[in-house]
């Protein structure tokens, strides 16, 4: 079976390009493209020389660092990928991968990170963060959003099952496209994790520090709580706004090694999540150290927390994102500190193994590979993994 991986663009490891080392693994034969590969020589080992095939964007000027200026562009750039030679198309997408195209005795199978965010329901938050909501260059940003709705929702038709990494994106994918999909839960490398039952008194949040993460409003927060610690792991955008509300109870490290990340997670009497997240990669993390989540309750944060006064709890919710949510949040946290325990944590993040998911993927290709070729009684499997949830 000869295989293809189209991914969105390659420039950072990110969780994305995790999942795709995941299904090199489960498909070593598989060819790779995506619209743009911008690697540091650190974050190309996972590829272990692989070619990766690239679009003519690659090579226009300016790309390496502007990429996402060319986003017109991208939708033509993914339909020139020949792909016409593989029985099996896989498309890791949170943008533009799965607008490639294939024919009827091709099976494309589309991972879906996330519809178009900036596109769909998060149009207006990216236009008010970009400072794109009134003028010229709003109006054309809107009518390039407006273009890429329509190809989006046009190119749905092209994939044979959509397969979303949680629930609340497979509602989004509803929303968008009118399609169901069946939800399987990205991978997380718990492993690196060690689990630890020792706490220390204070708290913790590491993120990439762009708006949507909500860094500062998590330090603002802790300037009405200044007898507890906070410890921020991180750099981006957001770090001079943050930096300006940190109280002396705060203490940014700025971006870590590895190393550094896990200690605080395993020592932290808690994790600070306060982003509205599709999946959530850090708060399994956290939980993978035996540490509970504080997070919004909202998005993907819902799948992967036990957030609710129960048995099993790892962790709590907050409703809204604003300092007195969080402080109130990190209140009821301490009252029921004492029935939240590191096994507890440990054991909800296991559900996330990579061992489950490359169970879960390949379960899922063969049998979307047997409803193709006919073999009815294989195809059936198809119902057994768990489908979007009724709104």
């Amino acid at each position: 079976m000869k295989v293809a991986i189209i991914h969105d663009w390659m420039t950072l490891k990110g969780g994305g390009e995790w999942c795709v080392e995941q299904l090199l693994a489960i498909y070593p034969q598989a060819d790779l493209f995506c619209v743009v590969e911008f690697l540091a020589e650190d974050d190309r080992t996972w590829l272990h020389g692989r070619e990766v095939h690239t679009s003519f964007i690659q090579r226009l000027p300016g790309a390496r660092k502007r990429y996402r200026s060319y986003l017109p562009l991208m939708p033509i750039a993914v339909e020139q990928f020949d792909l016409t030679g593989y029985d099996l198309v896989i498309s890791s997408s949170s943008s533009v991968a799965k607008g490639v195209i294939t024919g009827p005795d091709q099976v494309h199978i589309a991972y879906t990170h996330s519809p178009i965010r900036y596109a769909w329901d998060l149009q207006f938050q990216y236009l008010r963060e970009a400072g794109l909501e009134r003028g010229m260059k709003s109006a054309v940003a809107r009518v390039i959003l407006h273009y890429m709705r329509i190809w989006d929702s046009r190119t749905a038709h092209g994939v044979d099952h959509f397969v979303a990494n949680s629930g609340f994106v497979a509602r989004r994918i509803r929303k968008a496209y009118g399609r169901e999909a069946t939800i399987i839960h990205p991978p997380v490398d718990i492993e690196r994790f060690v689990f630890s039952e020792r706490r220390e008194d204070f708290y913790v949040t590491m993120s990439r520090m762009v708006p949507y993460k909500r860094i500062p409003l998590i330090v603002e927060a802790f300037r009405h709580m200044p007898d507890r610690r906070l410890v921020v792991i991180g750099e981006g955008p957001d770090f001079e706004a943050a930096r300006r509300l940190a109280g002396p109870n705060v203490t940014l490290m700025g971006r870590q090694p590895d190393a550094v990340v896990v200690s605080h997670l395993q020592r932290a009497k808690a994790f600070l999540f306060a982003a509205e997240e599709d999946f959530g990669i850090a708060p399994v993390e956290a939980q993978a150290c035996g540490t509970p989540v504080i997070a919004y309750g909202k998005g993907g944060a819902l799948e992967t927390i036990r957030g609710h006064d129960a048995e099993g709890q790892t962790g709590v919710f907050f409703d809204r994102q604003t300092p007195e949510a969080i402080v109130a949040a990190v209140e009821h946290f301490e009252q029921r500190l004492h029935t939240i325990t590191p096994e507890a944590c440990r054991a909800n993040a296991e559900r996330f193994a990579v061992s489950r998911f490359r169970e879960e993927i390949t379960h899922f290709v063969e049998a979307a590979m047997a409803l193709h070729t006919g073999q009815v009684a294989q195809a059936e499997s198809l119902a057994q993994l768990p489908q979007a949830p009724v709104d």
